[in-house]
């Protein structure tokens, strides 16, 4: 599984508190990534049961149009561009009104454009033409995460965690575990993202996102395990997850490796906001 962004960038996420970074953003690319695939299926009129691999030339030109559009909106709301990601989800359903994934991007556009009614028809929508679909219960919830309609979101996260068509059940916890979290009920948040980490222990964002509820809850030594492991890579450390353990270690007393970790700060990020905390000693903003 490729490590997603511990980041957080690209997305305006509300957090929990000004410490949580890794919760910020991190969900709305990873939960996108899986349209494409389900615009590629639907589009293509796949089916469990059809023998021949499907080529171009089975393709109907209008769900060629739709997904050709579909993949163009999907890439434009990666970067950020949602009203050019807008009018291509708009262009994909003049193509195909009955694009379930065009709807669920719709939903995701829409809300991060602050357009909540017409982000919560959308995702309706997608689910009345495929009510089984997993990528947009957990889009959905966690749009519903993001408007503090926790139960609400719970209940599309547990759909989406029994559904057989759920491939990546990992991701799933993830994202009902960060909402938990959002939701302040600590003890379950860490039980959901525990649950993930046992099925993708390699998946930074799981380990980051567990080892912040386990600072939240006091148990200082598991959460500084998953921060070692997360800082060992020099691809994935950042200033957050820089940050998230230095706290820990303060937290340990550990003087040494609170200095170890704030030099490769300053060295590695020195215009960090992590790094003007640092400075001034504000560990607890």
């Amino acid at each position: 599984m490729t490590v997603p962004n511990v980041h957080g960038q690209g997305a305006d996420v509300p957090r929990v508190r000004a410490s949580l970074p890794f919760w910020a953003g991190l969900l709305v690319l990873l939960l996108a990534v899986s349209l494409l695939g389900a615009c590629a299926q639907k589009s293509a009129g796949a089916s469990p049961d059809l023998k021949d691999k499907v080529t171009e030339s089975d393709e109907p030109d209008n769900a060629r149009r739709a997904r050709v559009r579909l993949e163009l909106a999907s890439a434009y709301f990666g970067r950020g561009q949602m009203n050019v990601a807008l009018d291509e989800v708009k262009l994909a359903l003049a193509a195909d009104p009955n694009l379930g994934p065009a709807f669920n991007l719709r939903g995701l556009i829409y809300g991060s454009m602050g357009e909540h009614a017409l982000a919560e028809d959308s995702f309706k929508r997608a689910l009345q033409l495929n009510a089984s679909d997993v990528d947009t219960m957990q889009n959905f919830g966690w749009y519903l995460c993001q408007r503090q309609r926790y139960a609400d979101a719970d209940v599309l996260f547990r759909q989406a965690l029994v559904s057989p068509q759920n491939q990546d059940i990992s991701r799933t916890l993830l994202t009902q575990g960060i909402c938990q979290a959002r939701a302040g009920d600590l003890p379950a948040a860490e039980a959901t993202l525990q649950r993930a980490y046992e099925i993708d222990s390699g998946n930074a964002s799981i380990a980051v996102n567990l080892a912040e509820v386990l600072y939240r809850r006091g148990d200082y030594e598991r959460a500084r395990f998953q921060m070692r492991r997360i800082n060992a890579v020099r691809e994935i450390a950042n200033p957050q997850t820089l940050w998230l353990a230095m706290r820990i270690e303060r937290k340990l007393g550990n003087t040494q490796g609170l200095a170890s970790l704030g030099q490769q700060l300053r060295d590695r990020f020195p215009e960090s906001a992590q790094a003007k905390l640092y400075a001034s000693e504000r560990f607890d903003e």
